[in-house]
């Protein structure tokens, strides 16, 4: 063989190992940038929840006057979830934690409201839950959609041979949005 034919041959190698490197990289970078997006849709949904729960507590207040422990820990939970949404160092499993823990309020709110008949026939109310259950519903897409992709993402930092530029380029596994233990439990109904 000539040196100009070797010389050809290295540079078509390097080529396709940089073109390679380039589409590993931007693959990598969109799937990023998908993971973002998924919990900005996340946070886009419990922020209208957050707003809504107001309205919601205070229809049922006009209700069940002598109910204010579900009040108080409604509001504390929506008040820890504000607080840990806004904080930057809150990671995706504490933003988790607190949403989930303002989950379980709100189904307990929901058992206290079911204890008013009048209530139930109010349509403030009535719209209100509607409302809420539109919420929880995309809420629930949202926590899949970003799970899903935060799968896709994480899998490719880890399979070969896009674990190589995952590496150089410090790529970092990103967290998946989980329940609580203390969701995954039964629930105890009392009467």
């Amino acid at each position: 063989m000539s040196a100009g034919l070797i010389i050809l041959i290295v540079v078509i190698v390097l080529v396709i190992l940089l073109l390679w490197g380039m589409g590993a990289y931007n693959a990598l970078v969109a799937l990023r940038n998908r993971v973002g997006n998924g919990w900005a849709q996340i946070d886009v949904q419990l922020k209208q929840r957050a707003d809504l729960i107001p309205n919601l507590v205070e229809t049922v207040k006009g209700y069940a006057t002598h109910e204010s422990e579900v009040f108080t820990q409604v509001t504390q939970a929506r008040a820890k979830a504000l607080s840990v949404a806004g904080d930057p160092t809150a990671t995706t499993a504490d933003r988790a934690q607190a949403e989930n823990a303002l989950s379980r309020t709100l189904v307990n709110l929901q058992a206290t409201a079911e204890a008013y008949p009048q209530l139930q026939a109010n349509q403030n109310f009535m719209d209100l839950q509607a409302q809420l259950s539109a919420l929880e519903q995309k809420i629930a897409y949202a926590r899949q959609f970003y799970n899903d992709v935060v799968l896709k993402y994480n899998t490719k930092i880890e399979t070969v041979p896009s674990n190589i530029i995952a590496g150089l380029f410090r790529f970092t596994q990103a967290q998946y949005f989980q329940t609580d233990e203390a969701d995954r439990q039964v629930p105890q109904v009392k009467f």
